[in-house]
């Protein structure tokens, strides 16, 4: 699970170590301290771990449907925030969280790993050098096959489940990167129109949106899924040329981007990074404490990620019990 990621990130960090673990039901943070970091104090409820005053960064990976009140109620403790994406499930939610970050003076970032890695930093200097002119079209897929199974968090509606949230906000999220680094006023209306398949369990199981961004033009066609394997990569299209990002999401530490320009050979722009992935976003949110926000995953960008993701679910039809009636 994703948690034990970052445990095995924390033990390679040189600027992070886990010192404590909160769970909700008895004996669990005693076996993921076992598991992972023996020295660690395992809390057997959330309240404990937010009152321990060694801890100074929190890292929320419950279920989406928890992430509102908990980001809220460690942001309330004076406690800096590592978020699991989706940092919330709909815009009204994330814009609380982002605002009790703000009133408690404490760093918040969503852990949307990809934009850690060093060839986020390459594909972002490519763009801004204007290497492919006017960027004018993206395509993002992220998608894989699960076999249904009703108690799976990925099929069940009071988890937030569905392939939107899962791993669509990705592509969103690429979305939103793009579209900042060619000059895109991220506080506009974005136009998102979707489509998908909801299945028996309520959740959607792929979709397809179209996001448009009104400044520059940016059209973003996003796909995803939890019962279609997709190509899961990136593609971005501009006046002069294109770029291709073959593993966006989960890079290896030595990655590259496919960079054809009209006129000129296709070239391969290699990336290499210092450390694994979650090392690496563990390591980000680190350097940035003082600053409250980190550069790979700014608040702004947060929520018009779940600005797209709203309107990308109601267009499909999926709505999680016990939502605010503000999306």
């Amino acid at each position: 699970m994703i948690a034990g990621e970052l445990a095995k990130a924390l033990a390679a960090s040189s600027t992070g170590e886990l010192v404590a673990i909160g769970s909700r039901a008895p004996g669990t943070a005693e076996a993921f301290a076992e598991g992972h970091a023996p020295a660690a104090r395992p809390h057997s409820t959330y309240e404990a771990l937010l009152a321990d005053a060694d801890v100074d960064v929190v890292y929320v990976a419950t279920p989406h449907p928890l992430h509102h009140e908990w980001a809220v109620k460690a942001a309330d403790a004076g406690k800096h925030l590592l978020v699991e994406k989706p940092l919330t499930l709909n815009a009204h939610q994330t814009q609380d969280v982002i605002d009790a970050a703000r009133r408690n003076d404490v760093f918040l970032m969503e852990a949307f790993m990809w934009r850690c890695h060093p060839q986020a930093a390459a594909l972002g200097r490519l763009l801004g050098e204007g290497a492919i002119g006017d960027v004018r079209v993206l395509q993002a897929s992220f998608g894989f096959q699960a076999g249904f199974d009703q108690g799976s968090r990925l099929f069940n509606l009071a988890l937030g489940g569905g392939g939107i949230m899962d791993v669509g906000c990705y592509t969103a999220s690429m979305a939103v990167f793009v579209a900042r680094l060619t000059g895109v006023n991220l506080e506009e209306p974005i136009h998102v129109t979707g489509t998908g398949l909801v299945g028996a369990s309520g959740v959607d199981e792929w979709a397809a949106a179209t996001a448009t961004f009104p400044t520059t033009g940016l059209v973003a066609q996003l796909a995803t899924g939890v019962r279609i394997q997709l190509e899961n990569t990136v593609r971005i299209f501009g006046t002069g040329g294109s770029i291709t990002v073959r593993t966006p999401w989960l890079p290896a530490p030595t990655a590259q981007l496919v960079l054809a320009r009209h006129g000129h050979d296709v070239e391969e722009v290699r990336t290499a990074a210092p450390a694994g992935i979650y090392t690496l976003e563990v390591d980000e949110v680190a350097a940035h404490l003082g600053a409250r926000q980190a550069p790979a995953m700014p608040w702004r960008d947060t929520l018009a990620v779940a600005r797209i993701t709203d309107a990308w679910r109601a267009a499909v039809g999926v709505r999680y019990p016990g939502e605010d009636t503000t999306i």
